[in-house]
């Protein structure tokens, strides 16, 4: 039997930390324990059985999660929750596939904290959750599959792969979200983390093929099946083996094959065209779609058994727009990327350039800030990205800014700002459509070549990097 008064642990090497939770715990008649260090909170955890463990990971020797990692070894069931200063995706995904009851991020609500630890108490106390021992795991995916973001939207989805690749093969999943939010990467996230990761990640556009080749590219088919057919060819069910098909823009299927993919995740078999042979599929089973599937469905045009039979598992990645504190960061990476790329050495971006990547819609989300900035890149000629390398490459077609940004309380100097700001856009969209050819520019913004030139002078906006990027 348990205490009627829970036990809590808290480990963390800062003092107030270790404070703060107690006073928590005290008002929500909790015991609470501490300790300061990973090697003695697993002694204390061996003598004193806790009911819970909130635990930072960044502390000396032993972090949390190697702890967590050791403490799954001696005690699957004892709820663990895992707490950062500055989380990623592959701490997310590590603790949440280490089983951490829940990954919370700094600085910590206290009423979070408090329903966090109801939700585990409550849980530990209903029943024994059986944990799968992960062993060491490796939390280096290929840098072009990672998903980067620190933002509470972001965290979300890591967890779910966490949680998610820890599941059999037989768990389908579903991944909503608009064009460019990075839709493949989550599903190649689940595959590397998975226990399949060895096997193959088979990744099929459901728009890229007509219907006769689409079937028979996901079945395959025998000698003879059609005219043509000179010899077997196994399908890309089969070869993906123990891993991972990824069905992307699964709206676009059409419904005689919508039809035939149901039967094989309710089966798990399917025969090659032509063949009469049942071949077993094991791989897991990842759609994606930018379409409202739940309106396709009321429209006939996806069928509501495939329809439930994919959304098991269902992650909704938010469009760029709804996790703007996540730009920075992926702005940041993505400059790196391509100053390595490109051999440049750029080293970061002017406060001009970061407001105005910061207030942009991004109609192409994550897809739209990478190929900004690459774009970018190569024509800059510094070693800062100023805003003007960035504001003729953004999309004629949707507003540039959600807001007008506000430089100063003065109006005067506000306004100027802002003039600067459209000036150095306009001769800088010029520049690039006429690619640093200044007489045709001027010509097209009906200005005399000395007038335009005299503006370019004035902002800083240099021809010769717009020439550079010509072709």
């Amino acid at each position: 039997m348990r205490q009627a008064r829970p036990t809590v642990l808290v480990v963390d090497d800062d003092e107030k930390i270790l404070f703060a939770f107690r006073e928590v715990f005290r008002k929500e008649g909790y015991r609470s324990l501490v300790a300061q260090a990973g090697g003695k909170a697993l002694r204390m955890i061996a003598s004193d059985a806790p009911d819970l463990v909130f635990m930072d990971i960044a502390m000396p020797q032993l972090n949390g999660l190697e702890v967590l990692a050791e403490l799954r070894k001696r005690n699957p069931t004892l709820p663990v929750v895992l707490i950062t200063g500055y989380g990623t995706m592959q701490t997310a995904v590590k603790a949440m596939q280490l089983g951490a009851f829940e990954y919370l991020t700094k600085p910590l609500d206290v009423q979070k904290v408090r329903d966090v630890a109801k939700r585990a108490l409550a849980s530990s106390q209903a029943s024994q959750m059986v944990q799968k021992e992960r062993g060491s795991l490796t939390a280096n995916t290929q840098d072009r599959h990672e998903l980067i973001g620190n933002s509470p939207a972001m965290q979300e989805v890591y967890k779910l792969i966490g949680s998610i690749s820890t599941t059999s093969n037989h768990t389908s999943v579903l991944i909503l979200g608009e064009s460019g939010t990075g839709k493949e990467l989550v599903a190649r996230a689940i595959h590397a983390y998975g226990s399949t990761a060895a096997d193959p990640f088979i990744g099929i556009n459901c728009t890229g093929l007509p219907e006769t080749l689409l079937e028979s590219e996901l079945f395959g088919y025998e000698k003879g099946a059609f005219t043509g057919a000179t010899g077997q060819k196994l399908g890309r069910f089969e070869i993906a083996h123990c891993g991972t098909i990824f069905l992307d823009e699964i709206g676009t299927l059409p419904l005689a094959l919508q039809q035939k993919l149901l039967r094989v995740l309710q089966e798990r078999e399917f025969e090659r065209l032509g063949g009469n042979t049942p071949i077993r599929v094991e791989a897991r089973f990842i759609a994606a779609t930018n379409k409202d599937l739940f309106k396709e469905v009321k429209e006939k045009t996806f069928r509501e058994d495939l329809f439930y039979r994919l959304n098991v598992v269902t992650i909704h990645l938010p469009p760029l727009r709804e996790r703007r504190g996540d730009i920075p960061l992926l702005a940041a990476y993505f400059l790196a990327k391509y100053n390595q790329q490109h051999k440049r050495s750029i080293q970061g971006f002017s406060e001009a350039a970061m407001e105005l990547l910061s207030a942009y819609s991004y109609p192409g989300n994550v897809r739209e800030l990478e190929n900004l900035i690459e774009r970018a890149v190569m024509i800059t000629r510094g070693d800062v990205l100023l805003a003007e390398s960035l504001g003729g490459l953004m999309h004629p077609d949707s507003p540039k800014m959600e807001r007008v940004p506000i430089t100063s309380p003065i109006f005067s100097r506000a306004r100027t700002d802002l003039l600067q700001a459209f000036g150095r856009q306009f001769v800088t969209e010029q520049l690039l459509k006429h690619h640093g050819n200044v007489t045709a520019a001027a010509r097209e913004s009906r200005m005399t070549r000395q007038n335009f030139q005299r503006l370019m002078k004035k902002l800083g906006v240099d021809a010769e990097q717009f020439r550079r990027s010509g072709g």
